[in-house]
């Protein structure tokens, strides 16, 4: 009898061992089956940025993060500087000739090949962060952004926002219009051409070589992003008036730009965790500026600087030039126009609706908390 039960004890014993181990092979040889019908990717990201502004490149060291973790490090992405590889201005065909395989940058950057960048990024008096993103992601815009940009051979991916940005720095008070003529200011893309319809004579220059330019005298103003990366950057050293906001600027959105060859051929899996990567790295960059410009300001406003409104008759004007030049473009460039109409349309029925529910309830509290209340 005690053999008896012994030998069963031993029995069931082996027989959950059994289960056990085949479970465990079962998991080994799935592991290996899934990660060996995956290649193993190394890319090289070239930033438009350089990599003391923390949030804006930030975005791309988040992304290549998020994306080594999802693919358990079969697909890593090394990011450089704007300069470390190639200059800022050059990452759009660094990605085109393949000597690197993505960038993260802005579109409106590269309006001397065509305007129509710009739309993807931003359009003066055009859609605040929450609009880009909806038009971009549910609207169409990627779509119709995506068709553009194939004749470069690129792909593109939203990966950020800095959120509306501030309308800059500049040595003498703006009073009008007056103020503006042959004024030197660094602006970049389409608000550039709206601004020197204005008398403002625009400069593009990458971020690091804003200061050295105010600095020297070689331009009068100059507009960067917002409170956090312009202190760092140490405008108010120069420039002590701080105008608001950038009307060109509502809600600036960041791209990956993609080699199209090189993003087509990555398997379905890559191409989702390459998505969702950048999905992350866009939230996380506009919740990071929010905090750090809420920050910043009262720190600028602490050091003296002039914290003042763009005048209302520089608004109206650059407002009537920008849907001029709109026009212009729907009438003269075909890419735009096969963009342009759509977002328009998007942007005047989204306006519609911000207007019964986001407009009134911002408008309220915002003059409650001014009232102390």
């Amino acid at each position: 009898m005690k053999q008896d039960l012994n030998r069963r004890k031993f029995l069931t014993k082996s027989a959950a061992l059994g289960v056990g181990a085949a479970a465990a092979g079962a998991t080994t040889l799935a592991t290996p089956a899934i990660a060996q019908s995956l290649p193993q990717l190394r890319w090289r990201l070239t930033s438009g940025f350089p990599n003391n502004l923390d949030t804006i490149y930030g975005g791309a060291v988040y992304m290549a993060d998020k994306l080594n973790k999802i693919t358990n490090g079969r697909f890593q992405i090394q990011v450089f500087q704007a300069g470390e590889l190639v200059p800022g201005p050059q990452a759009i065909d660094a990605v085109q000739n393949k000597t690197v395989e993505i960038a993260h940058t802005c579109g409106y950057y590269f309006t001397g090949k065509n305007p129509t960048f710009a739309i993807g990024t931003a359009l003066p008096f055009g859609l605040n962060t929450r609009l880009q993103n909806a038009w971009l992601y549910h609207g169409g815009g990627n779509q119709l952004y995506n068709e553009f940009l194939s004749d470069y051979g690129i792909v593109g991916i939203v990966g950020g926002n800095t959120a509306a940005q501030m309308g800059g720095w500049f040595r003498k008070e703006i009073k009008g219009l007056d103020d503006l003529k042959g004024l030197k200011m660094r602006i970049a893309g389409v608000a550039g051409e709206v601004m020197s319809r204005l008398g403002v004579v625009p400069q593009q220059l990458p971020g690091a070589e804003i200061y050295p330019a105010l600095e020297r005298g070689t331009i009068d103003a100059a507009e960067w992003v917002g409170p956090y990366d312009d202190e760092k950057l140490g405008f108010y050293q120069i420039a002590p008036y701080y105008y608001y906001p950038a009307f060109w600027e509502g809600g600036a959105a960041v791209h990956f730009f993609v080699n199209k060859e090189l993003y087509e051929g990555l398997p379905e899996d890559y191409k989702v965790a390459l998505n969702t990567a950048a999905e992350a790295a866009t939230q996380n960059m506009i919740a990071s500026y929010d905090v750090k410009n809420t920050a910043a300001i009262r720190s600028l406003v602490g050091k003296g600087i002039k914290l003042q409104p763009m005048p209302r008759e520089i608004l109206d004007a650059a407002y009537k030039a920008a849907f001029e030049l709109y026009e212009e473009y729907n009438q003269s460039n075909p890419a735009w126009a096969k963009i342009y109409p759509q977002w328009k349309k998007f942007r005047s029925e989204a306006f519609e609706w911000f207007r019964v529910a986001e407009f009134t309830y911002d408008s309220y509290v915002y003059a409650a908390q001014a009232a102390g209340k």
